[in-house]
């Protein structure tokens, strides 16, 4: 069984969430999803293990 590390990983956790957000202004909903969509991707795309993937979409449900 996979264990995801769910405990903060990185420094700048509110830089991060700011650029996010950002990335969102001017956005209408469906254009807000479809990048939401795309940016899952590329991080599963760079994470790419089945495994890891179904751990955190698991973790991802119950929270």
């Amino acid at each position: 069984m996979i264990m995801l590390d769910l405990k903060p990983n990185f420094d700048q956790t509110d830089d991060f969430y700011a650029t996010l957000i950002a990335a969102h202004e001017g956005l209408t909903d469906a254009e807000s999803e479809a990048l939401n969509a795309r940016l899952i991707l590329i991080l599963a795309n760079h994470i790419g293990n089945q495994d890891v993937l179904d751990a955190a979409l698991q973790a991802a449900a119950q929270t």
